[in-house]
């Protein structure tokens, strides 16, 4: 059974969420925070195996919640949710220590199996958004001397490069794959080598290029 915590100031939006959940057999809903501040003392007493967070809350903000509970290393896997498409502030939660987010009125099943792959130690941020976040930097682009197909990226690697596409460091991303940060190393070495290129920014920005993520 994976126990969550469902955080949002809205009474509705906290009662429509944990309806749905009651629908899901093996998810129980262990406890429902309507602020920050009561968020960051309610998680390192009831230990949820996820955190539904809202990221705009009056007075203390999720990303503020988030920041607090990494600070003090007692962040659960958490999901950013939200209301609309909004990308620096989703990822500057991913950044700040959740896995991912998904939208208040998304469907039962992606629901449930989003808070799934969430307590299993994945991730579910899209490509899609950082492609975004990272047309600041277009101009990186054109620094490829080619977009030749690199040697094949093991499921690992690729798996590595989408969290660093979500901003995750090394010992982020060791921590959420449960191996040692030097093993990280080793594979984003290896993701730059293959990519031909010289740092995490360019090789997330040619492996959007290429369909590799």
């Amino acid at each position: 059974m994976i126990k969550v915590l469902l955080v949002d100031d809205q009474n509705l939006v906290r009662q429509g969420v944990q309806a749905l959940l009651e629908l899901a057999d093996d998810i129980e809903v262990i406890g429902e925070a309507r602020s920050g501040q009561e968020a960051v003392k309610m998680i390192p007493e009831i230990k949820p195996d996820v955190v539904l967070l809202d990221m705009r809350m009056p007075g203390m903000s999720g990303l503020d919640v988030l920041h607090e509970l990494a600070k003090t290393q007692q962040l659960p896997p958490t999901i950013i949710l939200t209301t609309f498409d909004d990308e620096e502030l989703i990822l500057a939660g991913v950044k700040a220590g959740a896995k991912g987010y998904l939208l208040k009125d998304v469907p039962l099943e992606e629901l449930v199996e989003g808070i799934k792959q969430v307590a299993a130690g994945k991730t579910i941020v899209r490509p899609q958004i950082t492609e975004k976040i990272l047309d600041s930097v277009e101009g990186l682009k054109n620094e490829f001397m080619s977009l030749e197909r690199p040697d094949p990226l093991t499921n690992r690697e690729t798996e590595i490069l989408r969290l660093m596409a979500g901003g995750y460091s090394n010992k982020e991303i060791a921590n959420s794959i449960f191996v040692a940060e030097g093993t990280v190393k080793n594979h984003v070495s290896n993701i730059l080598s293959k990519l031909g290129v010289r740092d995490r920014t360019r090789a997330v920005l040619k492996a959007l290029e290429l369909g590799l993520i």
